[in-house]
């Protein structure tokens, strides 16, 4: 039995307990970065100060900053329920990584070959493939979300597929919308008709349980700063698909697996940060018992079962706004389709003007598109406008969803009666 105590999991955030000018800080902006564990900012302090050298010599510190490198790989293979480490690419950010693996891949493909993107995509999981299409003469068919359900359906992915598609790029949950996809059944169809799938997982790393092997999909991304670790971007390839990939690298460089991919001297301390995030996960977890990868299942079924009631809440708060359009899944009963950010746009007030109020009250939140670039489109929004985001993780608290609510009512008010 795991108790989840959030008095427990946010004395790990020292960001947590800041004050600016004695007034607290209430941290909603998660989708584009969390706050880290005391114990991530350890490793890469204990890394930098004791274990700080380059890979390949034979003296101590370079032997232990390799056991760091080989640590972290075991444990984002355990986070994501990879075969093997090897299958693990770590590099400096998700979009940095999708471009080098979207040339890759470019090797494989030729004038003529068609790829999918959806209207639902992160522009990190979007332009790499346009502009590799613009490079090769490849054919682009656009995948748009259906606005009843949210996500992706699989009717519209199977109208689009053909025997020339080379690759389907999926996005696991929308960093606007929070909508989740049924990535296992698309990514079924784009396998059956011969197509490399490439899943966008960014945002829903740090809300639910990823299982590679059970997806079935062939290259998975996410972003360690999404899930309370480091600035780093860390990509999951089939061992089949990338044994076979000559991949962009120095011609002196290893040909083994995952180094081909990962280009230059690694990032060490920050993959001991990495590292640690994952066993704060486990440690979420340790009721559980067994191996790292069942207790990082458990701490994901205690914390979402925290964060939901937190989303309705966040929901239901601010549907009682009138003229207020939430741009995503508000059905109860289908708060596990969705991971908790909610994104909102108010009649006749600019998203940004709102935002500008709340942050002032020391309610970090964002504005703007938030590189939902397709999307933004598809429902109209004024990309230069865009919405009002609030993302909710696991060490927010109902309090601090009630005071967010009370300044979106106050603020929203105040800006109408400045308008009137």
């Amino acid at each position: 039995m795991v108790d989840f105590s959030i008095e427990a999991v946010r004395g790990k955030f020292p960001a947590l307990s800041l004050t600016d000018k004695g007034r607290r800080r209430i941290y909603l902006d998660n989708p584009a970065g969390t706050q880290v564990p005391q114990a991530v900012a350890d490793a890469v302090s204990r890394c930098l100060l004791t274990t700080n050298a380059n890979l390949g010599g034979y003296f101590e510190t370079t032997i232990a900053a390799q056991q760091v490198v080989d640590e972290a790989h075991q444990a984002m293979a355990d986070f994501l329920g990879a075969a093997s480490p090897q299958e693990i690419i770590i590099g400096a950010n998700m979009t940095t990584l999708t471009y080098h693996m979207s040339r890759t891949l470019g090797r494989t493909m030729k004038p003529g070959d068609e790829i999918i993107l959806t209207r639902m995509d992160h522009e990190g999981n979007v332009s790499p493939w346009l502009q590799l299409a613009e490079d090769l003469g490849l054919v682009v068919h656009w995948l748009p979300f259906d606005e009843r359900t949210w996500q992706v359906e699989e009717a519209k992915l199977a109208g689009l597929l053909s025997g020339k598609t080379r690759l389907v790029a999926l996005n696991y949950a929308s960093n606007l919308t929070g909508s989740i996809n049924r990535v296992k059944s698309l990514t079924q169809l784009a396998k059956k008709a011969g197509a490399l799938v490439y899943v966008d997982a960014v945002q829903f790393a740090p809300h639910g349980l990823i299982d590679v092997q059970e997806l079935g999909c062939d290259f998975l991304i996410c972003s360690a700063y999404k899930f309370f670790g480091p600035h780093m971007g860390i990509l999951w390839g089939r061992r089949d698909v990338i044994e076979g990939l000559k991949a962009y690298k120095c011609r002196c460089s290893s040909n083994g697996l995952p180094e081909r991919f990962e280009l230059g001297t690694p990032q060490i301390e920050l993959m001991a940060g990495l590292s640690a995030a994952i066993d704060y996960f486990a440690d979420l977890g340790a009721g559980e018992g067994g191996s790292r990868r069942r207790r990082i299942a458990k701490a994901f079924e205690v914390s979402i079962a925290y964060e939901n009631p937190l989303a309705q809440r966040l929901i239901d708060g601010l549907s009682d706004i009138s003229g207020l359009a939430i741009h995503g899944i508000t059905d109860p009963n289908r708060l596990g389709d969705r991971v908790p950010t909610v994104s909102f746009t108010v009649d006749g007030i600019v998203p940004e003007t709102i935002v500008r109020q709340m942050n002032a009250e020391n309610i970090f939140l964002w504005s703007g598109h938030n590189y939902a670039w397709e999307i933004v489109h598809q429902l109209g929004i004024p990309a230069e406008q865009g919405v009002v985001r609030i993302g909710i993780a696991h060490y927010n608290t109902a309090s601090e969803i009630d005071e967010t609510l009370e300044s979106v009512h106050r603020v929203i008010a105040m800006l109408r009666q400045q308008r009137s």
